[in-house]
């Protein structure tokens, strides 16, 4: 079964401009917003549809059978944890594309070997294992190593496997599980920068209004965000990653600046023990934390008189109410959100719509570093 060609739909991110499209047609396969108005899946859904397919490969008593749905199972959990196009999994040679040591995969536009039409892209552990299995089989049977399968079977079985776990049709498509990928990845925190280089875009913008990040960085960005996963548990709703752009410190504490990818400045307050501990210095990346609880809002862009030492301006996304709570849900400029809890009592006194323009605010007390 050869590879055909088989043009997939581009995917435009929060912030990034539309690609040119065919004149009288829609803008087909774009995320316009996160979590996005078009059609996704949900990680649920998305670890039922991988468990679908699972079950699908084994289901079969023939040898041959199994190793074809295996080829099949490797390509949707490509697209499924890189974000992918169909086309550039077609092309892979696992053998010599795919590095399990180092956990990478070489993706290529077409055929192209030039550098630029080619990208690495990090892969988690578990994919890698499944990869090393396939091997291990091609190698006593003399079994494909290449992913080169009809794109047309591929879909079709696609389809098949998210009908089979209750699934509309549409949602089983290869641009629809790449585009619930990257959204997957920025509802889990990951810079819209990384999202974009993962995907394959282009060249997206690497200096914020402090510092600037290299593509070497961005890369070791997105490979932490894929290997902690689904393994690091946090109650806390606000994370941005960023670079320590200076440290202030006095007999006791510290006052840590951490510049974002989206260009805003997160301060710190932290004790100096923690500062050694987490061998924080100028240009180290790192992770903040704010619970939502500590997060405050003001209605308006202007910056209220406050002694939060951080103030953020963006727009309410969404608003749930609840008996004695209220959550807010703040998109920024650089579509990073923020999340809020306030009581009914707050609530009221703001009068805030979603639409309004909010100014975000916590205490530098409030923001708890994690360094990887």
């Amino acid at each position: 079964m050869g590879a055909k060609n088989d043009a997939d739909p581009e995917i435009a991110l929060p912030g990034e401009p539309p690609s040119p499209s065919v004149p009288g047609t829609a803008a087909k396969g774009r995320i316009h917003s996160m979590p996005g108005s078009e059609k996704c899946l949900d990680p649920i859904q998305l670890e039922a549809l991988e468990r679908a397919f699972r079950e699908w490969r084994h289901d079969s008593p023939r040898a041959d059978i199994r190793s074809a749905r295996h080829r099949v199972l490797l390509i949707f959990l490509l697209i499924r944890y890189t974000g992918a196009k169909l086309s550039e999994v077609l092309g892979l040679d696992l053998q010599q594309d795919v590095d399990c040591e180092r956990r990478t995969a070489l993706l290529r536009r077409g055929d192209s070997r030039a550098a630029k039409a080619q990208r690495q892209v990090p892969l988690p552990a578990a994919l890698c294992d499944d990869i090393r299995r396939y091997l291990d089989h091609a190698r006593a049977t003399d079994a494909p190593t290449r992913l080169a399968v009809d794109p047309g079977f591929v879909r079709r079985k696609f389809y098949e496997r998210a009908e089979a776990c209750g699934l509309a049709k549409a949602l089983g498509a290869p641009e629809v599980l790449r585009r619930s990928r990257a959204v997957e990845l920025m509802q889990n925190h990951m810079p819209l920068p990384a999202v974009q280089m993962l995907l394959g875009h282009g060249t997206p913008n690497l200096t914020s209004a402090y510092v600037t990040f290299s593509e070497a960085e961005m890369e070791q960005v997105t490979r932490t965000f894929m290997e902690k996963e689904g393994v690091r548990r946090t109650s806390a709703r606000n994370s941005f990653y960023g670079k320590v752009r200076s440290i202030q410190q006095d007999a006791v504490q510290s006052m840590v600046e951490l510049a974002t990818m989206g260009g805003h400045l997160i301060r710190s307050v932290i004790t100096n023990h923690s500062a050694r501990r987490l061998g924080l210095q100028p240009g180290k990346t790192i992770t903040a934390e704010v619970k939502a609880p500590w997060v405050m809002l003001h209605k308006g862009a202007a910056d209220p008189a406050s002694s939060a030492d951080n103030a953020l301006h963006g727009t309410v996304r969404a608003i749930t109410r609840a008996a004695v709570n209220v959550e807010y849900i703040v998109r920024l400029a650089d579509e990073t959100e923020v999340c809020a809890i306030v009581t009914r009592t707050a609530d009221a006194r703001l009068e805030l719509c979603e639409g309004d323009p909010v100014t975000v605010l916590f205490s530098s007390f409030a923001v708890v570093l994690l360094a990887e």
